[in-house]
């Protein structure tokens, strides 16, 4: 069993689904007795079919929760995390179980059976991934990964991939050097084998192949790998493999090649409507519910600035393909916090900040009316966030790549926000460029979905803002 497991990565997830869908199944059947404990007429009736019913049920709940990116192999959430995904996740399967059985008479099963099958599935799936989690450390269960180099490129792996979690998914078991290359890797981790490469992946039980070598023209052994591609084992670029992994695109190994050729940058017309349905939906879901937020916050600020002092602030930001639009914000600062027209990065402990405005940042409610900007279509709900024209200027010319976060529209929420501090100077702004072009070439409405569950995590614990 763990052999099948690691053979090929994506079944241990196949292994929780079926897991997970059975505990569903058998929640409804129990719930059904339940429910008609006391009633045995109705729980004769309402046990016609119930095969088929549970069924259906486990199906549409685990169909939910894939949606939300429960099964992805690259999910790193916390436990509470996990459990805001895995409650979204099941509002949305219950709400679909019961439009199916009300679409569909025959299947009808009541509110009430729904409700107690939720209920009881729901702390054992929990108790459940959070075992699994755990479980998914152990070296057997990890995708077994080879790196073709020992040279500065694959010393990366080593150096940026030290912590467990950087790592939970795989394990390097070891470095196989190339003709030429100078080792930098630690010789303890070099593999020592004049064997061919297809019979050294076989006899080390090898799912993957990273490409790290410091020279491919001409030196890769092609043949070989062609026969390790035959046997099933992935071949990966240690671009695609960091990228996989961290979540980030490396600014410091990518070339225009590599962002021309590699999947992604998906600006089909099905996505663009797709994404404008979401933004548009979500929005107007937001705004029923925070409005008398958004009240109370202006009167917060009206009553500490007095009356005549503006509550709203508007700033021209760069937007989708470089044009500049007015961004909306509760006003958290001074009137006067650029009297002298430079524009200023935000600081730590900035005096510029009001009272009001420095609560208001930490919760995220100065951003909030910025869900008119994506009502207008300026902005989208999940995206790279907008930066100030005269900041944008100077970053394009130091830091390679930077204009491609415009090829998107910005974002209320983005990726970048989740994985990475304010950026408050132009090192921060690299370091979030990597995860803005992440977003930019694989965003979906899944990643989306995903961000914007997060983003809930991010703004109960106040990370990150300024």
């Amino acid at each position: 069993m763990l052999r099948f497991l690691r053979e090929q990565g994506a079944r241990w997830l196949l292994v929780l689904a079926v897991a997970e869908f059975l505990v569903l199944v058998g929640a409804l059947i129990l719930a059904m007795r339940i429910r008609f404990w006391s009633a045995p007429e109705d729980l004769a009736a309402f046990s016609i079919l119930i095969e088929v019913r549970a069924t259906l049920f486990g199906l549409v709940m685990v169909t939910s929760m894939a949606a939300i990116g429960m099964y992805q192999k690259s999910l790193r959430d916390n436990l509470l995390g996990l459990i805001a995904r895995q409650t979204i996740g099941f509002v949305m399967g219950g709400i679909a179980t019961a439009f199916l059985f009300y679409l569909v008479p025959q299947l009808f099963i009541g509110r009430g059976v729904i409700g107690y099958a939720l209920l009881i599935s729901f702390p054992i799936i929990a108790f459940g991934r959070a075992l699994f989690l755990r479980l998914v450390d152990i070296k057997a269960l990890k995708r077994r990964v080879l790196v073709l180099g020992v040279g500065a490129r694959a010393e990366k792996i080593v150096h940026r991939m030290r912590r467990r979690v950087d790592r939970r998914g795989f394990l390097v078991v070891g470095f196989l050097p190339m003709n030429g290359e100078a080792p930098v890797v630690p010789d303890e981790l070099v593999v020592k084998s004049d064997k061919p490469l297809a019979e050294i992946a076989e006899r080390m039980q090898i799912n993957e192949i990273v490409i790290a070598a410091e020279d491919r023209r001409g030196q890769l052994p092609m043949h070989d790998l062609l026969a390790c591609k035959q046997r099933g084992i992935t071949i990966t670029n240690l671009i695609t493999f960091f990228e996989r992994e961290q979540g980030k695109v490396k600014l410091s190994l990518i070339d225009p090649s590599w962002l021309i050729f590699s999947q992604g940058f998906d600006a089909t017309p099905l996505r663009k409507a797709s994404k404008r349905i979401f933004d548009v939906t979500s929005t107007a879901i937001m705004l029923l519910v925070l409005w008398p937020l958004m009240v109370l916050t202006a009167l917060a600020i009206w009553i500490e600035s007095g009356p005549g002092a503006p509550i709203l602030y508007r700033q021209e930001r760069v937007g989708e393909r470089g044009k500049p639009f007015p961004l909306i914000k509760f006003r958290s600062m001074r009137t006067d916090a650029e009297k002298d027209g430079v524009a200023r990065w935000a600081s730590k402990e900035d005096d510029r900040v009001t009272r009001v405005g420095r609560f208001i940042r930490k919760v995220r409610l100065d951003e909030l009316p910025q869900l008119w900007n994506v009502l207008r279509g300026d902005m989208s709900l999940i995206g790279p966030r907008p930066e100030r024209p005269q900041f944008v200027a100077e970053l394009e010319k130091k830091i390679q790549y930077y204009d491609l976060r415009h090829c998107v529209k910005p974002g209320l929420a983005g990726w970048a926000q989740l994985n990475y501090p304010y950026g408050a100077d132009e090192k921060d702004a690299a370091e979030k460029l990597k995860y803005d072009l992440f977003y930019v070439k694989n965003h979906n409405f899944t990643l989306d979905l995903i961000i914007l569950i997060q983003t809930f995590e991010v703004i109960l614990f106040r990370r990150g803002a300024r």
